[in-house]
């Protein structure tokens, strides 16, 4: 049964889940066909997803750049708020690539801001990771589709 347009998020809607939300799963293809699932810590920039990620995923998303992105939050069904997106996922090989992307900047600092311990509210933190070794990337992935649901929209759930 298809997810009812009642419960879709917006687009500013969608803008500020993806900000709070503190983690992502992605998933990517193993060599052998098989889904990779992991979850990742992850920037919303210019509409699309950044992770550093490394490993198994870096090498899947190398040889097939098709993955499928989910977030969501709360536990009770009536609570449950979500987005996946499908789409493409570009490894960014080095600090050139990573230069050139328009949006990288800003995911950074969003993630440095999610994820610092920083007390310091005149620091402003940024995720400062780059390319290094054969497999720590930064990963960009495009949706071509995203589909919502925040059930808090719908009174009936709570019974």
């Amino acid at each position: 049964m298809p997810l009812s347009k009642d419960l879709a998020m917006s687009a500013d809607e969608l803008d500020d889940f993806m900000k709070s939300c503190a983690n992502m799963r992605i998933a990517t293809f193993s060599p052998s066909g098989r889904i990779n699932l992991t979850p990742l810590w992850f920037g919303w920039a210019g509409g699309k997803v950044y992770t550093m990620c490394r490993g198994q995923k870096v090498r899947n998303l190398r040889r097939n750049q098709v993955a499928t992105v989910i977030v969501d939050r709360n536990e009770l069904f009536y609570e449950l708020q979500g987005a996946m997106l499908q789409g493409t996922a570009i490894v960014l090989e080095d600090a050139d690539a990573e230069d050139a992307d328009p949006d990288l900047e800003e995911a950074r600092l969003q993630m440095g801001q999610k994820y610092s311990s920083s007390s310091d509210s005149n620091e402003v933190p940024r995720n400062s990771g780059t390319a290094s070794g054969r497999t720590r990337r930064w990963v960009v992935f495009t949706p071509e589709q995203i589909v919502t649901w925040d059930n808090t929209k719908n009174p009936s759930l709570k019974g």
